[in-house]
């Protein structure tokens, strides 16, 4: 079993994908973190990470990927195993920072362990996308200015660790994506009342931070991101080409093309 992968799964579509192109791999749960695979191997505590580590070397695991949603847990140091105790004060630390800080050192502590940290985009070629329209009519050059704009705004928010999403309509600021994620920002553009809103629809841009490690927290959408940027009234999506993961793209551009909005990849 020399050079098996591992899917650490969270919810969502992304580790079902990697699990299905991936047949072999082992699928490991987490206590209270819902997932959709059909299959799970091991189910883990979050306080007991010197037991997952041991799982994963006796079944011969030498590649893991951290796939899905997955909101930080609330941990009880009284059930620390030996490995938690010997990790807890940089795990402290850690989580006293932004999600990047976080999540570099979970991707630490992996390696640490001898595990080499795959990005699920390289495990599935697929899963991004190359520049061009994707689906949907060709942007105006008021979306493409309303897209410059929200790029600008998520370059700028980058270094402070915030955002990934960003909707401009018209030259104006809609909303930024914060922890609550892009659904949240998409209801919240929404409820903008009218008489504030330009005439222009607006777009969505999804943009990684500056520094981001794309292995474990690449910026992604899907076919309901399309169906909240409809809901909110806005003319499409803009995303980085290689840099967005497009969860579900067959159903992602049949969405797209019963709202007649576009989604378009392109470099900024």
């Amino acid at each position: 079993m020399a050079g098996r992968l591992a899917i650490l799964s969270g919810s969502g579509a992304l580790p079902v994908a990697l699990s299905s192109a991936h047949p072999h791999a082992y699928c490991v749960g987490f206590d209270g973190v819902a997932h959709a695979l059909a299959r799970v191997d091991s189910t883990h505590a979050f306080e007991e990470m010197g037991g997952l580590f041991a799982t994963l070397k006796a079944a011969g695991v030498t590649e893991v990927v951290l796939a899905g949603g997955m909101s930080r847990p609330a941990l009880d140091p009284a059930r620390f195993d030996a490995v938690m105790r010997d990790l807890a004060p940089r795990l402290v630390a850690a989580m006293q920072g932004g999600d990047d800080g976080l999540l570099r050192f979970v991707i630490g502590v992996f390696e640490e362990q001898g595990f080499a940290v795959r990005g699920a985009h390289e495990l599935l070629p697929d899963l991004t996308a190359a520049p061009g329209l994707l689906v949907g009519p060709e942007p105006s050059e008021v979306a493409m200015a309303d897209a410059l704009q929200a790029a600008d705004i998520l370059r700028a928010l980058g270094p402070l660790d915030i955002g990934q999403g960003a909707v401009v309509a018209g030259g104006l600021c809609l909303g930024i994506e914060t922890l609550q994620g892009t659904d949240a920002l998409l209801r919240f553009v929404a409820q903008t009342p009218a008489a504030l809103r330009p005439k222009a629809p607006g777009v969505l841009v999804k943009y990684p931070k500056a520094g981001q490690d794309l292995r474990v927290d690449m910026p992604a959408i899907g076919p309901d991101t399309v169906r909240n940027v409809a809901q909110a009234g806005l003319g499409g999506i803009v995303i980085l080409p290689g840099q967005v993961v497009v969860l579900e793209r067959a159903d992602l551009i049949a969405a797209a093309e019963a709202a007649a909005l576009f989604v378009l990849a392109r470099e900024f």
